[in-house]
């Protein structure tokens, strides 16, 4: 991008005027061109001025009922009282002076009957709502002449994201300063012509005078439109690109091995203790055929909590190992590598010890490399992926360390990917000789648009169908403050527990708070998994009663007389591996069948026998989070029951998602329900490249078929020009977007 679009604001609007843009972020041309307004104003509409509240910051559209200028006795000085109405509510204009004179310019312009946008903090005086000095514009009397008040009066009014000290008249100003000069050739295209005629598009330029001075709702409608489409094209173009270039490179194949003895998955097939569904056969057979071609395999495997993804995905490793090469498994935190390891482990079995006493004579080892492993640890880990000895090698971010090297890698395997930006998932991937296979997996449901968007340079295998004799999940929300509900929860716990059953109870922290330094604001080491939305958010108390703690619970439970002889277990990140395995370990057999925890029993951990599940602190988790925990109950032949303890105040955001969890088992339904709950931003994060921005009007769940459509036509523009050599502006366009910040990029959990 050059040219008159890079321009600083301070150049073309002056340093004064510039100054509070810059504040906002705006600092160009461009930036200010993309600041798109919010909403609309109707120049006939005004607002509901009975909404307001005490303190809010307003823009309103309201008639001007009455103004009048007159001295003040009490002191000196002039005060103008004007009165604006929405036709059935009044809201008083304040302003002051020293000389009545300095009021007649507002006294002449606040006629009766003209109609404008107020903006000012809405204060209160004697009973009545009022604005003191608040800025203004008027419709049909802030222009040059009657033909052009005409014009301005009937046009949609843009109102948009803006401060105290830039109203939304301001920007608009200053927007058209810097549109109206602007040519077709001051403003480059990204989309192609042939793209625009095809779609029936506005240019570029035709939609930012659309959006930012439109004649009519159709009009900057069509402007949005169309530069959804843009932003769309973009990412999409990029993400062809990717795919064009993992379908060029080369791979080695890895065919499954011959039926026989020697084997590792052929013995681990056998050895199997259930039979696959038909969905994990069917996947199987898909990925099985893709590792046997030379050129690399892209997919992603998702599936709902407990539909059998980690079989799938170890099926592909023992194949990828029979084949003499390797599979790496990237975790995005040290506690679920490790807990991969240790099921990986477990579900190998003998296999997993390879040249070790007692293990299968052709086995594997499977290798567990993490930031905190000690200096023996870590040596030895490294030299079992550099030798080839570790055929499966798990860990987090310290794969990606310049010192991890691998004697043949075949296979990637990325967990959780949308925690992940792409470069993290190239840099393991670049460790290979030749381009290894790429097999990304979620438990997290991905509308089909959000995969399109996100995981758009990927195949997509989805496992629907969850093993057979698993029986159903409730879920309740429990207001956390009632306490004959409370009281009902242990009533349950102690019933399943005299079944022979078991009860997690999750809790967001592992320490109470009088134990940790600096009261409730604890440090991110407190948590295993930080909870998504552990700050709550405007409008909520910050003053509510602080997280529970997995120690703290403990305690409680064990001093409750209804839990009398049963013994309660603890489990979180921070206790040394040993502690937890053996924490497992007594909660699986029983002895100990309460089990205490944080978020680590969110992924991989399999107790048939565990049936209720307790989440303190529910509605300050995520619902993909929610869901994960959910689906550690219910895993065996007994119904599920999970219990949701919440403080959320109904019609917040998140009462809103716990009452979605209740409601409902769909994963897709709550994905769905996440994506519009939460920000693009948070949904795409660094996805693509490190940077939300790119994306300001796309909507990925509204705009679904645009986004297909983007997609489509991408893909043609880059299969007939694969290096976009005859579209300088988009590959322009891309770099500028895509690749502004290529700094590694870790989502918050």
């Amino acid at each position: 991008m050059t040219g008159r679009l890079t321009e600083p604001l301070a150049t073309t609007l002056g340093k004064r005027a510039a100054g509070p843009l810059a504040k906002m972020g705006l600092e160009t041309v461009d930036d200010l061109l993309r600041h798109y307004p919010r909403r609309y104003g109707e120049p006939g509409r005004l607002t509901d001025m009975d909404r307001l509240q005490l303190g809010e910051h307003v823009t309103v559209m309201a008639r001007v009922a009455s103004a009048t200028v007159r001295q003040m006795r009490s002191r000196g000085g002039a005060l103008l009282q004007a009165t604006v109405t929405d036709g059935r509510h009044e809201l008083s204009l304040t302003f002051f002076a020293k000389r009545a004179g300095a009021l007649r310019p507002h006294e002449d312009k606040l006629r009766p009957g003209r109609s404008g946008l107020f903006t000012g903090v809405v204060s209160e005086y004697r009973g009545t709502r009022q604005l003191t000095h608040p800025d203004y514009i008027l419709v049909g009397v802030d222009a040059d002449d009657d033909e052009e008040a005409m014009v301005e009066a009937s046009r949609p009014i843009p109102l948009y994201p803006a401060t105290a000290s830039v109203p939304t008249w301001r920007i608009q100003r200053a927007v058209r300063t810097v549109l109206d000069p602007l040519t077709e050739d001051d403003v480059v295209d990204p989309v192609p012509d042939e793209v625009r005629a095809r779609l029936g598009l506005l240019s570029r330029l035709d939609a930012l005078r659309a959006v930012h001075v439109p004649d009519s709702a159709q009009h900057w409608q069509r402007g949005r439109r169309r530069l959804r489409f843009e932003e769309a094209f973009v990412l999409q173009t990029a993400l062809a690109q990717r795919r064009d270039r993992a379908a060029a490179a080369e791979a080695t194949a890895r065919p499954p091995r011959a039926a026989g003895p020697g084997g590792v998955l052929g013995d681990f097939d056998a050895a199997l203790p259930f039979t696959l569904t038909e969905g994990q056969r069917e996947v199987g057979e898909q990925i099985a055929g893709e590792l046997s071609r030379s050129r690399p395999m892209q997919r992603l495997l998702q599936g709902e909590v407990g539909s059998g993804k980690t079989v799938v995905a170890l099926r592909a490793m023992l194949q990828v190992v029979d084949a003499g090469g390797q599979a790496a498994l990237l975790a995005p935190t040290e506690v679920l590598a490790a807990q991969h390891a240790r099921t990986l482990r477990g579900m190998l079995g003998p296999l997993a010890e390879g040249g070790l006493l007692g293990g299968a004579a052709h086995g594997t080892r499977v290798a567990l490399l993490t930031g905190s492993l000690g200096a023996a640890a870590r040596k030895e880990a490294l030299l079992q992926a550099a030798s080839g000895e570790a055929g499966i090698v798990v860990g987090t971010h310290a794969l990606l360390g310049d010192q991890v090297q691998f004697a043949d890698l075949g296979l990637v395997v990325v967990d959780e990917q949308h925690r992940f930006g792409v470069e993290q998932r190239d840099a393991l991937r670049a460790k290979g000789r030749v381009a290894p296979h790429l097999l990304v997996m979620t438990a997290t449901p991905i509308p089909r648009t959000v995969a399109m968007t996100v995981f758009g340079d990927l195949e997509t295998s989805t496992l629907t169908e969850l093993p057979a004799g698993r029986a159903g999940i409730t879920s309740h929300v429990v207001p956390a403050a009632n306490p004959r509900w409370n009281e009902r929860v242990w009533e349950k716990v102690r019933e399943e527990v005299d079944a022979g059953r078991r009860a997690y109870v999750v809790c967001p922290r592992i320490h109470p708070d009088d134990d940790v330094p600096g009261g409730k604001q604890p440090s991110s080491a407190e948590f295993d998994v930080v909870p998504e939305f552990l700050v709550p958010p405007d409008g909520e108390d910050p003053d509510r009663a602080p997280l529970r703690a997995v120690l703290e619970v403990a305690e409680m439970l064990r001093s409750m007389p209804r839990l009398d002889g049963v013994e309660i277990g603890v489990l979180h990140g921070q206790l040394p591996p040993a502690e937890k395995d053996a924490a497992m370990a007594r909660f699986a057999s029983g002895e100990a069948p309460v089990l205490v925890s944080t978020t680590v029993v969110e992924v991989g951990v399999d107790v048939p026998e565990a049936t209720v599940m307790v989440v303190f602190d529910a509605d300050r988790f995520g619902i993909s989070q929610l869901h994960q925990l959910r689906g550690r109950i219910g895993r065996g032949g007994d119904p599920g029951l999970c219990l949701l303890v919440s403080s959320a105040q109904p019609g917040t955001p998140a009462a809103t998602r716990v009452e979605a969890l209740a409601a409902t088992a769909d994963g897709f339904e709550l994905a769905n329900l996440d994506l519009e709950l939460r920000s693009e931003g948070d949904v795409l994060g660094a996805a693509q490249s490190g940077r939300s921005s790119s994306l300001r009007l796309l909507r990925v769940v509204k705009d679904a078929e645009l986004i297909a459509e983007a997609r489509a036509e991408a893909t043609e523009v880059v299969a007939a020009d694969p290096g976009l050599s005859g579209h300088p502006a988009l590959a322009a366009e891309i770099a500028a977007q895509l690749d502004a910040e290529q700094e590694e990029y870790l989502e918050r959990a």
